[in-house]
């Protein structure tokens, strides 16, 4: 009955667009029609009745366009109310996109489009599309003054802060919006709603109390408007989740009330449905009621999936959709599983749950909400470690080792590995609209970095230009099903390990542990230490010694203890017969100099007798075991240098030392040196693939929380990001400047700093720096780094040898032999010197030619003078 009714319909339609009536009168009709009992099947009769307006041969004019614009904003009303969140956003943007390109006016495109587009961004995790659109509304709002929608603005925007981990931020806005804007009763009860909320989130010093006085101040406002009774319901619950810890009576009461709020509303969409129930379920897993919880779980698995099978438990990975609350329920269900006992149950629900996160990075376009998306991943990797860390106790079976192993690299540098991994299989044209996107998102970081001076039209301009690009490149979307493969060939690994000479060390710092995996003589093991006062704490410390150069040198014995605790609990593996180390750190641990770690504690102030963590292996780091594992071989060219030196003289940011570095350079490798106002981005730009070396000389800023990490050349500032496109393919990048290797931290991501601009960029090989180097100590450093690199030693063992050769330097005093002052550069990348060895087969080759001819020499001779003997005896 369901096909007859619509092939009816569609043939009514289809007769319609034969006959006069206006293009915009039938879509308004089919629109009528639809929101008078709206259902999924009357979806795909909009969505005909769309492909029949592109497809008609009539003049598309501007009412006939805003129709197809007022179908898809309700198009995406109804499916986000029935649960097709993706579906929604894609009819958002189909009408977004018409009215953008079309220029189409006399309709609120800020209330039926971009406010509930905006939400719907944030709901998946699409931060950067949520703060670019609503920024763009909000200027619209303000250019028509309508403070309204203005007020709507700040709220989804401190919504989307919140949601991205930026709490303070979302604090400040309020705040300020409270403190300056005329609001009305309801506004304000909004606003310290979502305040309360933020500073729930935020947890330092009293911002318990401050939540719990928004909140009771936010009550009575917004029981003045009936209207409003989502939000109260919001706030019992936040007030419910605040009293379950002290006052569990007064808990339960505030749960009660939101319960009657929620069972009184009268058209509960399936995901707040959904979100309720989960929130019930967290109650009764607290209250131990393990079997009424998975009733509830139960309960939310079929709002959300038609097709789930009650007697399985979880649902069938086919029907999975990037959905947040899915994927809460599904951990919610490990929790479950836990709880009952059931550890490889649990592990399966963590396994739907990663299948649903992938899709979510799918869907996301911007690399700042991937990375977000990623980290939220992390608890669910943490609780999987415990787990396979207790089946390997009980059971002494090492997969689970190697499988908590595999979930550990799935969060290494994920989002660069992909994005890698995109620059090397996509179409030209895919490039480019990449390209485009982070371009027009550079633009608007710099003028944002003018702070009071910058133009907001300016921003707004390149917002829109950059949402366009985005729409263009979601297009691409489909087809970008796959990514980089994340599962190590452990065998592999262990084979290169070994022809390394190299033992691997990877950590993952969690919530409250710290596990460490060793792989060593082809196997795993997994230890771990807590992240509390008695072991964490002297690795923070240890770290933080290096903020300034008198840290050290003020107090050598608290150094030589604080690194050797350090050293104690980083639990590193003894000297042992391999000679090389790999780490592949974690969270803080990226900013820690492992080499100036101390093995031997002593009483010594001299530096140089000091042992160190030098002193037993070559350290080399990297990202994470793959990219380890998929270092392809050095450039067989000659070694040559492109040198940038833009010394800065007769400026406040003169670079004494740095003509010295770069004469040392010069005297033993080839190139080409920019100096001076000839050292500017677009000679480097020019030049960068030419050459097997890239070395600058020059400074560079870590930036801050709102500013990016960038590279200072001598016409310009260059952040980390805009050197994404260079598309270089070098043996070695030296960054010879402050904190190249720092930037704003994401736990398994890395630090967004210059060194992760050039791995963008297509190096593999990096030399760069965790704090603010010395001119004078780092000029030295470079000079005998290149001295051992034209020995022909691999670049690893180069940044060793130069560092033992500093501490054995006479001409260097002990005060300049402190750690801070070599410790800094670390070396990034593959640990074998393929030109090397290749010299060395090389040399195998001819000698064995050599000797095949000498022995073929002596055989033939012997022939031939047996023939003569034979000759002349007859």
């Amino acid at each position: 009955m369901i096909k007859k009714s619509i092939f009816l319909y569609l043939f009514t339609i289809i007769n319609l667009y034969g006959q006069k009536k206006l293009p915009e009168d039938l879509t308004y009709d089919a629109i009528d029609y639809f929101v008078a009992s709206p259902s999924l099947e009357g979806i795909k009769k909009l969505n005909s009745v769309e492909t029949l307006f592109w497809k008609s041969q009539d003049k598309k004019t501007k009412e006939g366009l805003l129709s197809i614009v007022v179908l898809n904003c309700n198009k995406g009303y109804y499916e986000n109310k029935f649960g097709r969140t993706n579906q929604a956003i894609a009819s958002y943007e189909k009408a977004w996109k018409t009215y953008q390109t079309y220029q189409l006016t006399d309709y609120d495109i800020i209330e039926y489009c971009l406010k509930p587009l905006g939400n719907l961004y944030t709901i998946i995790g699409d931060y950067t599309n949520a703060e670019n659109t609503i920024k763009h509304y909000y200027f619209i709002a303000n250019v028509q003054k309508n403070e309204p929608q203005k007020i709507a603005a700040i709220l989804n925007l401190s919504n989307t802060y919140q949601n991205s981990g930026r709490i303070t931020e979302a604090i400040d806005l309020i705040e300020n919006t409270i403190q300056t804007e005329k609001l009305t009763s309801v506004q304000k009860g909004l606003l310290l709603n979502n305040l309360g909320a933020n500073y729930l989130l935020r947890s330092i010093n009293e911002d318990t109390f401050n939540a719990e006085v928004a909140f009771s101040k936010a009550i009575p406002l917004l029981k003045q408007d009936k209207t409003q009774t989502e939000a109260l319901f919001n706030i019992y619950i936040n007030l419910y989740r605040i009293k379950m810890n002290s006052q569990k009576n007064e808990a339960l009461n505030y749960f009660a009330k939101a319960k009657n709020i929620f069972e009184s509303l009268p058209d509960k969409e399936p995901r707040k449905k959904a979100q309720f129930y989960l929130e019930e379920v967290i109650l009764l897993l607290k209250q131990n009621n393990l079997a009424e919880a998975q009733t509830v779980l139960q309960k939310v698995f079929k709002i959300l999936i038609s097709n789930y099978s009650k007697e399985k438990k979880l649902p069938e990975e086919n029907s999975l959709y990037a959905e947040s609350v899915l994927l809460d329920a599904l951990d919610l269900q490990a929790d479950l599983f836990t709880a009952q006992k059931q550890p490889e149950k649990a592990l399966k629900s963590y396994d739907l749950a990663f299948r649903i996160e992938k899709l979510f990075q799918l869907l996301i376009v911007y690399e700042n909400s991937k990375i977000i998306t990623q980290i939220k991943n992390r608890k669910r990797i943490e609780k999987c470690i415990q787990i396979y860390q207790s089946l390997f106790k009980k059971e002494g079976n090492p997969i689970y080792i190697e499988k908590a192993f595999q979930l550990v690299e799935h969060t290494k540098s994920c989002v660069l590995k992909n994005e890698i991994f995109r620059n090397q299989t996509a179409s030209k044209n895919e490039k480019q609209k990449v390209e485009d996107l982070r371009f027009w998102n550079n633009e608007i970081l710099k003028e944002q970095q003018k702070g009071e001076l910058a133009n907001i039209n300016k921003i707004n301009e390149a917002i829109k230009k950059q949402n366009v690009a985005m729409l263009i490149l979601k297009e691409y979307q489909p087809s970008r099903t796959k990514q980089s493969n994340t599962v190590i060939n452990v065998n592999a690994l262990y084979s290169k390990l070994e022809s390394d000479d190299a033992v691997m060390v990877e950590y993952f710092w969690g919530s409250q542990t710290v596990y460490v995996f060793t792989v060593q003589n082809k196997k795993i093991t997994l230890q771990s230490f807590c992240t509390g006062q008695m072991c964490g704490e002297p690795i923070v410390t240890y770290v933080s010694l290096f903020n300034n150069a008198n840290s050290i040198t003020n107090d050598i014995s608290f150094y030589n203890k604080t690194a050797a605790l350090a050293y104690k609990n980083l639990l590193l593996p003894t000297k042992s017969s391999n000679k090389n180390l790999i780490i592949i750190p974690d969270g803080i641990l990226n900013f820690l100099p492992f080499e100036a770690l101390i093995t031997k504690e002593s009483n010594t102030t001299n530096f140089e007798k000091m042992h160190y963590l030098l002193n037993d292996f070559n350290i080399a780091y990297n990202n994470s075991a793959s990219f380890y594992l998929d270092t392809k071989p050095f450039s067989q060219k000659e070694k040559t240098v492109l040198g940038i030196f833009p010394v800065f003289e007769k400026t406040n940011y003169t670079l004494t030392y740095s003509k010295k570095e770069l004469q040392s350079i010069r005297n033993s490798f080839k190139g080409r040196f920019f100096e001076n106002s000839d050292a500017a981005f677009q000679n480097f730009k020019n030049n960068a693939a030419k050459y097997s070396i890239l070395h600058l000389s020059t400074h560079a800023s870590a930036g801050d929380i709102e500013t990016p990490a960038s590279i200072k050349f001598y016409d310009r500032e260059v952040m980390y990001s805009e050197l994404y496109h260079l598309n270089i393919h070098p043996n070695l990048v030296v960054l010879s400047a402050c904190e190249t290797g720092i930037g704003k931290l994401y736990k398994s991501e890395g630090a967004m700093s210059i060194a992760r601009g050039f791995q963008f960029a297509g190096a593999q090989n990096l030399l760069f720096s965790l704090w603010k180097v010395n001119d004078y100590t780092t000029s030295v450093f470079m000079g005998d780094f290149y001295k051992h690199i034209k020995k022909n030693e691999s670049y690893f063992e180069a940044n060793a040898n130069a560092k033992l050769g500093f501490l054995k330097n006479k001409n260097i005093s002990n005060a300049k032999k402190s750690p801070y002052y070599w410790a800094s550069f670390v070396y990034y990348g593959d640990i074998e010197n393929k030109e090397k060895n290749n010299y060395l087969l090389i040399g195998f080759v001819i000698t064995a030619v050599v000797i095949s001819c000498f022995i073929i020499y002596r055989l033939t001779f012997k022939r031939i003078k047996k023939e003569k003997i034979k000759f002349k005896n007859q």
